[in-house]
């Protein structure tokens, strides 16, 4: 038996050498483009002084990077709390959405088209001003208020991609468990889910790249997220392009380890599969020596 294809080749044809060689071509002309953006900018803030040393010197003293540490800080904590919530949701509306029910998916299919929909932002807003102070008393804490509005976003969206993952897999997979006496819950707990949660860990790490980002709408509730610190900073100092530029450095630098995991976690979970494969190609190919020196085969010819 040949070697696994790779997901990828499932999903694309391998280019050839003209196309190779576009892709070069044009990923040599985006590099040029975004230096020359780069130079661009730089040359500008040179001329209108915002590259001075006295203008930089702050952000290295330690009152300045303990108040962007609190915002890093808050900014983790709304993402990790969200994640570790809007995630496990998110696949329990994408099994409720292929439910055979079809009151509870068509609930579910509303839930997630409605706030895939709407603007966070939006969401944010409604937490903020529209909660019933009077006469209950309904009133979130500051952390809340963003992170309910991203657990409520980020469920509507990754639920897609869940559902996306678990209709890619082989339908012949289910045909096989029922058929060994698994029940349609055993089905999807052992067999369809595993591979399905395999196929989306890229799109995973990119729903919380997002969810990341969305906690910089911690602003419009005033919670100190890096964004609102930074907000503040330029407040009290005027440092506002200095101050922003070492902001944006910060999320470049977290979405850059984010997409490392990515990677190898991805990379990873390829071995593991291969692997699991590997006993079986040999089991099929010793079947298929044995087959051939019996004699069988000669006869059956």
């Amino acid at each position: 038996m040949s070697a696994a294809v790779k997901d990828s080749d499932l999903f694309f044809d391998v280019p050839g050498p003209r196309g190779r060689r576009r892709i070069q071509i044009w990923s040599v002309v985006t590099s040029l483009a975004l230096a020359a953006l780069v130079v661009g900018a730089l040359v500008q803030f040179a001329g209108h002084g915002q590259l001075e040393a006295q203008k930089w010197r702050p952000f290295l003293t330690p009152g300045y990077l303990n108040f962007l540490w609190i915002g890093l800080k808050g900014t983790l904590a709304a993402t990790g709390i969200a994640m570790l919530v809007a995630f496990p949701l998110a696949l329990v509306l994408a099994l409720l959405r292929i439910s055979r029910n079809r009151v509870v998916s068509a609930l579910a299919t509303g839930w997630i088209e409605f706030f895939r929909a709407i603007p966070m932002l939006l969401i944010v807003y409604a937490f903020l001003l529209f909660l019933p102070r009077q006469p209950i008393g309904l009133d979130l804490p500051l952390f809340w208020k963003l992170v309910v509005p991203m657990i409520i976003t980020s469920s509507a969206t990754t639920a897609e991609i869940f559902r996306s993952g678990i209709l890619a897999v082989d339908h012949g997979q289910t045909e096989a468990a029922l058929s060994i006496g698994f029940t349609d819950a055993a089905t999807m707990r052992v067999v369809i889910l595993p591979q399905a949660i395999r196929l989306v860990v890229p799109s995973l790490i990119n729903a919380l790249i997002s969810l990341l980002k969305d906690s910089t709408l911690g602003y419009v509730v005033s919670y100190p997220e890096l964004t609102q610190q930074g907000k503040v900073i330029t407040t009290y100092t005027g440092l506002m392009i200095q101050t922003y530029i070492v902001v944006a450095v910060i999320y470049v630098i977290i979405n850059m380890i984010l997409s490392r995991v990515a990677s190898y976690l991805d990379v990873r979970m390829h071995r593991r599969a291969a692997a699991a494969v590997g006993p079986l190609e040999s089991d099929e190919a010793a079947e298929l020596d044995t087959f051939a020196t019996s004699g069988i085969g000669e006869r059956i010819t």
